[in-house]
């Protein structure tokens, strides 16, 4: 590994020791992942978390992509013939791509301008006599260079004034000025396009028909939703900046010389259309650009939180789920899973208009004779088309039954995606789309993890403005946040399904593949080292995965655990020194007297006392899930609809959505509310999601009511004290 880009990438990261970051890269460059060492190798990179690991690679993949860009552009002006000592100095100095480009940018190949004809019709030595300050007649001096390729003393001048605009434009000092000018003092403003109000039937941009804002105050979603309203042709957007102050600057800085003639004159000029023609248009590209690429990554980053918190949702679990799945025309589709996910049943139902009277009819007899005959105890009704009929269908009719049923809504998006994918063909290969979808909404009630996993997370729909990011960029957040929360949280090897599998450190689509196979043709797992003999799983792999792979009821109870098997030894001497037997893992007697165990009496120098902790945490609780201390699913037996909601009144609802302005709650009407970030909290906060997770139980009130544009305001502060 190079060790200078290692010290770069340290560099960049002053939070972090050099040690800690050399250790982490050291461990990648072996072949180990993220998730594997924040758990399994804490001495080694100082109790680095799986996020700092993270930003340690994703630095790293900086650094090394600008060693590379500055070696590109050393070559290139070598290539030329113009490379100097103190050029090539700077340009390996530089600690940004920006300035390596700003650098090149002079000898850079473009195409052919009217100051690039003009240096080859010999005007260049004209235009650096100019810049010597010279009194006299310009048009007498011009007239010498008038020749084949050059008409007249006028002509020789323009040519040297486009060479002269053009090299100031490329000055490297100049542009970091402008850059910064503009960055600190500059506005963006936008206004409504003629015609645009009527792209615009919603009203979606009106904040912005007339709106003006300092750079550096723009908030990303401002950002976002400006980009777009330019994209669907209903904004105008211009970066406006102090025209005066910046021509001011550049006869200071380009004007070595007190003197008024007609030279000082003509470089002022040729300063004036420079900035016009060039540096100030680059530099508004550059800097939208900038606002975009930070915007973007806000997002992103808001978007891998809101998800992370969705996957880490508390599963329901010993409990007989019916998925349902509104509709209108085609009816309700219905699915009944066990305890343990398992499809028991399928029906369709008619409750809601279109569908004939008769129909509409039978369909509470139906639905509650399948309530009654496979026990269902709670209802997972999808949160799309028809969902808030269907809400209060399922409330009326399990006011007929004399047990206790609850019902969730659960958000279905990407559930529609998923179940046309030819995972969920192979799977359920006689069901329709609509019925596989049924499915879905009942296992992300019962094990969200579990099943999300299954879809491509860009589909689950808890960010902000998701579809007008980077792909790239945002399926590598998201693929490592679905990495990070499957390998927190371990998987039960017996009855995990391979794309929960294939999320496993170590472990990719094939090898998952193989592991369920093997499972089905061998029967359940019954220890960890059974992997050995599943085809393709090699001793890295092995080594990656298996303290994320739990066996429940096993031969080894270590084995239902996030002890790895290395550490089996460690394990069985604090057994031993505690008098516990390792069937009696879990017991309150066990995990007291393992509790009172002194670490340190057990720590190596390979095993420090982090790694000792963890494994005696895991040895208080065998099979402990982590979701199991996260709010559980609000559940329902009853419903609202919008015009039951009056100012003041309080609720509890669900937070389905966290954005930079607020949080969308469901409080179960048709339409989930807007938190604005405003009304969260009482001492003043940036961040949303400082406050709240997608999955929190918030307690709120209806702050306003728009019943004409079906839009519910609420707050997390209580009227009665907001004053206080």
């Amino acid at each position: 590994m190079d060790q200078q880009i290692v010290q770069l990438v340290s560099q960049q990261l002053p939070k972090l020791r050099h040690k800690q970051v050399s250790a982490a890269l050291q461990l990648m460059d072996e072949g180990n992942t993220i998730p594997f060492i924040a758990r399994y190798r804490k001495e080694m990179t100082g109790t680095l978390d799986e996020v700092q690991l993270q930003e340690i690679r994703d630095q790293y993949h900086h650094v090394a992509s600008l060693r590379e860009r500055q070696e590109t552009v050393v070559n290139k002006i070598k290539e030329q013939g113009k490379l100097t000592p103190a050029l090539e100095k700077q340009i390996r100095a530089a600690t940004d791509l920006q300035t390596v480009e700003d650098l090149y940018l002079p000898y850079k190949q473009k195409r052919q301008t009217k100051a690039q004809k003009a240096k080859a019709a010999g005007l260049a030595p004209l235009a650096n006599w100019l810049l010597t300050y010279p009194d006299g007649d310009l048009a007498a001096k011009a007239a010498e260079f008038v020749n084949a390729d050059v008409e007249s003393p006028e002509a020789a001048l323009e040519g040297a004034h486009e060479i002269l605009a053009e090299a100031i434009s490329e000055m490297v000092t100049v542009r970091a000025w402008l850059r910064n000018f503009t960055n600190n003092h500059g506005q963006l403003v936008t206004s409504l396009k003629k015609g645009g109000e009527e792209k615009d039937e919603l009203k979606t941009y009106k904040q912005y028909y007339d709106f003006a804002s300092a750079v550096k105050g723009l908030n990303s979603y401002q950002v976002l939703a400006i980009n777009r309203g330019e994209k669907e042709d209903v904004l105008s957007v211009k970066l406006a900046v102090d025209e005066t102050a910046v021509l001011n600057y550049l006869k200071f800085r380009l004007l070595r010389t007190k003197k008024e003639n007609q030279a000082t004159t003509f470089i002022e000029e040729a300063a004036a259309d420079a900035y016009k023609r060039f540096l100030g248009p680059a530099i508004e590209r550059e800097l939208r650009r900038q606002l975009t690429d930070a915007a973007d990554q806000q997002a992103i980053k808001v978007f891998g939180e809101n998800l992370y918190h969705l996957l880490m949702q508390a599963p329901i679990k010993g409990k007989v789920v019916l998925g349902f799945d509104p509709a209108y025309r085609t009816g309700c589709k219905l699915a009944v899973l066990d305890e343990n996910g398992k499809f028991l049943t399928k029906a369709v139902i008619y409750p809601h208009k279109p569908a004939p009277e008769k129909q509409r009819a039978a369909a509470e007899g139906e639905f509650i004779e399948l309530l009654e005959k496979y026990h269902v105890e709670m209802i997972a009704i999808g949160n799309g088309t028809a969902s808030r009929e269907s809400e209060q269908f399922v409330a009326a009719a399990l006011k007929k039954i004399d047990r206790p049923v609850y019902y969730v809504i659960v958000n279905e998006a990407g559930a529609s995606v998923y179940s046309a994918s030819q995972e969920a063909r192979d799977e359920f290969p006689d069901l329709h789309v609509e019925q596989r979808s049924a499915i879905s909404i009942g296992r992300r009630l019962q094990d969200p993890l579990a099943e999300l996993v299954k879809i491509d997370p860009q589909s689950i729909g808890v960010g902000q403005y998701q579809h007008d990011l980077p792909k790239k960029e945002l399926s590598g957040e998201l693929d490592a946040i679905v990495e990070r929360a499957v390998n927190r949280v371990g998987v039960n090897l017996n009855t995990a399904s391979y794309q929960l599998l294939s999320q496993i450190s170590g472990l990719n689509k094939t090898i998952a593949k193989n592991i369920v196979k093997y499972r089905d043709d061998n029967g359940r797992y019954t220890n960890r080292q059974q992997l050995k003999d599943v085809p393709r799983l090699g001793p890295k792999a092995f080594q990656q995965s298996v303290g994320f792979l739990r066996i429940v009821n096993g031969e080894n109870p270590l084995d239902n655990t996030d002890v790895h098997p290395e550490s089996y030894p460690i394990a069985a001497a604090m057994m031993d020194k505690a008098g516990v037997a390792v069937a009696d893992l879990g017991t309150p007697g066990a995990t007291k007297r393992i509790r009172q165990l002194d670490p340190a009496e057990f720590t190596t120098a390979k095993a420090g006392e982090a790694t000792v902790n963890d494994i005696m945490a895991s040895l208080q609780k065998p099979g402990r899930d982590l979701r199991d201390s996260m709010p559980a699913p609000l559940l329902r037996h009853d419903v609202m609809t919008i015009e039951d909601l009056k100012p003041g009144m309080q609720l509890q609802g669900t937070v389905r959505n966290v954005v930079d302005f607020g949080a969308f709650v469901d409080i179960g009407v048709k339409h989930d509310g807007l938190v604005h970030i405003s009304k969260m909290t009482k001492k003043f906060t940036r961040d949303p999601r400082s406050v709240v997770s997608v999955g929190d139980i918030v307690d709120v009130w209806i702050d306003s009511v728009d019943l004409k544009r079906q839009r519910i305001q609420l707050t997390m502060l209580n009227p009665a004290t907001v004053n206080e």
